[in-house]
């Protein structure tokens, strides 16, 4: 076949997911921080979308306003997942709207008499002047805090350095690390720069000198010999220890130690023992504050003999189509064009507050589920976790898996046993055997993080002087029925990060 460029036509199938959907499946996977700045984002794109107050919001149920959200409670029966997903952008998109100048005049009446019961109720306003005034306090008493390299660079202002010696300083703390570690070698800053290595010896001898104490270390060693050295500690054990033993030092050696230095074993020991109190990373307390703060999506609360699941709607933006664009769309006066623009824009206004709406009631379904499933874990805690997969929640709600993946990912459930990502809940099983009543041995399924739990308490209770074995945590397992292998003990020993016996043996 001679080469060239031909046309040729080929019928293919895929699916592509609308635009509507995937924004439904993208607040549905988002947290509920995320979700308020999806929605943010939305309400500055859709000019006839406005926030409301949880106030205003069930006062408007009560009366019956079909405009605002969440506008209905949806039917539980009815799958609220992915598949509804589809099937209400299908319908968003593609029905045409049969009357929608009778709709709208319907609309305006309703908001009229929400204007009256508002103007005769006289609810209060939001905030007051005075809670304001605190809020603005609060963010102007806010300030950032100096890292570490600012600090070091008002030492050096400080210090007994020349101000020639100033480029020279502020070129190596520029080569410190947050934790305060240095990581180049002078030879290596003096080949970049070309400056001689004994002028930057010089300058790091200084910066030695510097609070915090170890910043501009090389390594872990030089870094806590120069804690002790600011001390004043150089002919002490644990100086030495550092000096000399410092890869026994990490092994836990202590008996090579003992040997090395002449010094009996406890002493070691102590020495060790005052080796921990000091930083290894001097630069820890300088470091940006990346605490995540958890919201919980989901709480869970006993109630009798019973357990109640709610939501937290209370930071779920809630969202009204704005009164203004109602008016507009009553005026008779306006152009096709404009109506047609304020038509799209209240569609996909009414498509977003549905979404939210069904985004709550899948997460509710989903975590209803969770708790029926867990009621042992709810009171008795992780050794009560029973094996759980997201197949099997799937089922019982009405959705795919991959719905239940997103519902999930990345939220948090407060329980009576404290506040728990919702995939915690979804763990695989091992069998486990139990005696029964007749005499005989049943099999049960416990959740490989009860196990967990289990071996985190077994190495916990064991004599540091002869710590036990993988083989031994075995034994002990398959005594309460639980029959695992050794490199499983292994992996959840690792995960754990507790140290094999050789490495754990206090002398």
């Amino acid at each position: 076949m001679p080469q060239g460029l031909h046309l040729s036509q080929r019928l293919t199938q895929s699916l592509v997911l609308a635009p509507q959907l995937q924004q439904s499946l993208a607040l549905l996977q988002a947290p509920t921080l995320e979700l308020k700045a999806l929605v943010e984002q939305e309400l500055q794109q859709n000019p006839v979308l406005e926030e409301t107050s949880a106030a205003e919001t069930e006062q408007q149920e009560k009366d019956g306003s079909e405009t605002d959200a969440p506008a209905k409670v949806a039917d539980p029966s009815e799958p609220p997942a992915d598949l509804s997903f589809d099937s209400t952008a299908e319908k968003t998109a593609s029905d045409p709207v049969d009357d929608f100048q009778a709709e709208f005049e319907r609309l305006v009446q309703l908001d009229q008499e929400w204007r009256d019961h508002f103007a005769q109720t006289n609810l209060p306003m939001r905030s007051s002047a005075e809670e304001e005034e605190k809020r603005q306090f609060m963010f102007d008493s806010l300030v950032a805090g100096t890292s570490l390299q600012e600090m070091l660079l008002e030492q050096v202002r400080e210090s007994a350095l020349k101000e020639d010696q100033w480029p020279i300083a502020e070129m190596v703390i520029g080569n410190i690390d947050e934790y305060g570690y240095l990581k180049a070698t002078v030879e290596e800053l003096a080949s970049t720069t070309g400056l001689p290595v004994d002028q930057i010896a010089a300058v790091l001898k200084v910066i030695h000198s510097f609070d915090p104490p170890g910043v501009g270390a090389r390594d872990l060693r030089e870094c806590l010999m120069l804690q002790l050295e600011r001390l004043g500690q150089q002919d002490t054990l644990e100086y030495r220890i550092i000096n000399e033993f410092m890869d026994a030092l990490g092994k836990r050696r202590i008996p090579e130690i003992s040997r090395g230095t002449g010094a009996s074993v406890d002493e070691v020991q102590d020495a060790l023992e005052r080796i921990a109190r000091l930083e290894p990373r001097p630069g820890r307390a300088y470091l940006p504050d990346n605490d995540q703060y958890i919201l919980p999506e989901v709480f869970v609360r006993k109630s009798g003999d019973d357990y109640v699941v709610t939501t937290n709607n209370e930071h779920i933006p809630h969202l009204r189509i704005s009164n203004t664009y109602k008016d507009l769309m009553a005026q008779v006066g306006n152009s096709a064009e404009v109506r047609n623009y304020i038509r799209e824009k209240i569609r996909a206004g009414k498509f977003l507050i549905k979404s939210l709406h069904q985004r709550q009631q899948t997460i509710l379904n989903i975590a209803n589920e969770i708790v029926h499933r867990q009621r042992e874990f709810m009171g008795k805690g992780v050794a009560a976790l029973k094996p759980l997969t997201m197949v099997q929640v799937a089922e019982v709600v009405g959705v795919h898996e991959t719905t239940v993946s997103r519902a999930v990912s990345g939220k948090y459930m407060q329980t009576p046993q404290g506040v728990f990502e919702m995939k915690y809940f979804f763990t695989a099983g091992i069998q486990t055997a139990n005696a029964n009543g007749d005499g005989g041995m049943s099999s049960t399924s416990m959740s490989n993080t009860s196990v967990k739990n289990i071996i985190d308490e077994i190495f916990k209770a064991e004599d540091t002087s002869k710590p036990l074995s993988d083989q031994e945590v075995v034994r002990m397992l398959k005594e309460k029925g639980i029959v695992i292998a050794r490199r499983t003990v292994a992996k959840y020993r690792t995960e754990l990060n507790i140290l094999p016996s050789n490495l754990r043996k206090v002398y």
